[in-house]
């Protein structure tokens, strides 16, 4: 079987990687790839959004499956291009690929199915917003998302009136998301612990994946800037049994079901940010696509052939299968480039991979990479992903950390923190 993963970050790296352990598996592509995806298999000059041409060359090599990364393609209508022509895909179509395309979409499609989430308003112009703002319904801090797709960076958190006021000249004034400000939500901040809950759908079946838990903020401590994920764990152990049933039950299902009956077929994996608040699981966003970096700690952990249960979802046949998962846990520490998550440095040369790469438990995902004169160069942001497997979560955080200090580029820079707060929740639970 020939195989193409659409993009070119950690988290197709991750899809590749696992993708190419499968016995069913004879050959992988990648377009456009990165220095590290190169190892698994041929890199395609194809930009991830030139869809036509994505499927003139699966049609060309016969490619049996094709898998998508990010959001982007998928809300162009990728899947409706490759399904058109009778090529198999991973992924839902642009119809269901606007629960991420759009927060408004989403929002108002959550409170049309009863699904949990922060109360919120939508506007428009600064002054609605301001109006919004100063009624004070939604206290503080308030939560303000670009209504459009804007890289993981659309979302700011300001904590009071003057924040605000500078988040507000971002969005209307200075356009830094550009049209995807061109309508606004506006929600309450709602208190509690982040959590990442993936569920593969095949339209009428689901089958959750392992559990994990992202640090989304630059800085320790959860301080800083928002950016598309420093750092990752999994399982996250605040995801109790009783909770996941939860999520099914308020969530899934009635996502399913709003999904369906909306005229909205879904294939694919549905990403679900959660917010574990004291009055239950809440939605924070949809994602139509693998979590990055969660993608990265969540595949090591799959007991299974990742190529069959992909199949599954695109054949309709999801409950025909039955993977299972490693008991082991797994940390992820993101290395990023000087300068992120706003403009960062590129073009600096990357040390150590093959020492950090060489530590049992260990793989190192690229996600902003490419080979350059017999060296491997930072090309982006979020350069590295550095995942460790270990036997339990204090093990994988420090086996991660020790993988990470023997990578080194200029200017990078890394939690110090992943994971510590799960190791405190797991000491305060059996001190109780």
């Amino acid at each position: 079987m020939r195989v193409l993963v659409v993009g070119g970050g950690g988290r197709e790296h991750a899809l590749a990687w696992k993708l190419s352990q499968s016995p069913q598996v004879d050959e992988v592509f990648c377009a456009p790839g990165n220095a590290g995806m190169a190892a698994l298999g041929a890199c395609v000059p194809i930009h991830h959004t030139d869809i036509v041409e994505l499927a003139d060359f699966a049609e060309s090599v016969h490619v049996d499956l094709t898998v998508v990364g990010p959001e982007l393609p998928l809300t162009l209508g990728i899947a409706d291009e490759f399904e058109r022509r009778k090529l198999r895909i991973f992924g839902p179509r642009q119809s269901a690929a606007e629960l991420e395309g759009s927060k408004v979409l989403a929002k108002r499609f959550m409170e049309e199915n009863g699904i949990p989430t922060a109360e919120f308003r939508v506007v428009t112009s600064r002054a609605d917003a301001e109006e919004v703002l100063d009624g004070g319904e939604l206290g503080w801090p308030v939560v303000l998302k670009a209504d459009g797709l804007a890289g993981g960076k659309g979302v700011l958190i300001p904590a009071n009136r003057e924040e605000a006021e500078a988040a507000l000249v971002q969005l209307f004034d200075e356009r830094a998301f550009g049209a995807a400000s061109d309508k606004v939500v506006i929600e309450e901040c709602l208190q509690g612990t982040e959590a990442s809950y993936h569920v593969l759908l095949d339209g009428e079946h689901f089958f959750p994946l392992a559990s994990a838990q992202d640090y989304k903020r630059i800085g320790d401590g959860g301080q800083g800037p928002n950016t598309g994920g420093m750092g990752t764990v999994s399982p996250s152990p605040r995801l109790t049994k009783d909770l996941q049933r939860a999520i099914i039950e308020q969530v899934v299902t009635p996502t399913m079901k709003g999904l369906k009956t909306g005229g909205r077929p879904y294939k694919g994996v549905l990403f679900i940010g959660l917010m574990l608040t004291e009055d239950g699981p809440k939605v924070l966003e949809y994602n139509v696509r693998f979590g990055d970096p969660e993608t990265q700690v969540i595949l090591p952990r799959l007991d299974g052939d990742l190529f069959e249960l992909l199949s599954a979802v695109v054949d309709g046949k999801l409950n025909q299968v039955h993977p299972k998962w490693h008991h082991q846990a797994a940390t992820c520490v993101v290395m990023a480039a000087k300068g992120y998550p706003g403009r960062p440095e590129t073009g600096h040369v990357i040390e150590g991979l093959d020492a950090a790469g060489a530590i049992e438990g260990v793989t190192v995902f690229h996600a902003a990479t490419k080979a350059d004169e017999g060296a491997v160069k930072t090309i982006g942001g979020r350069v590295l992903g550095v995942t460790a497997l270990a036997p339990n979560l204090g093990r994988a955080r420090d086996v991660a950390y020790e993988a990470v200090e023997r990578i080194s580029f200029e200017g990078a820079q890394y939690r110090k923190d992943i994971g510590q707060d799960v190791l405190d929740y797991l000491a305060s639970r059996k001190s109780e």
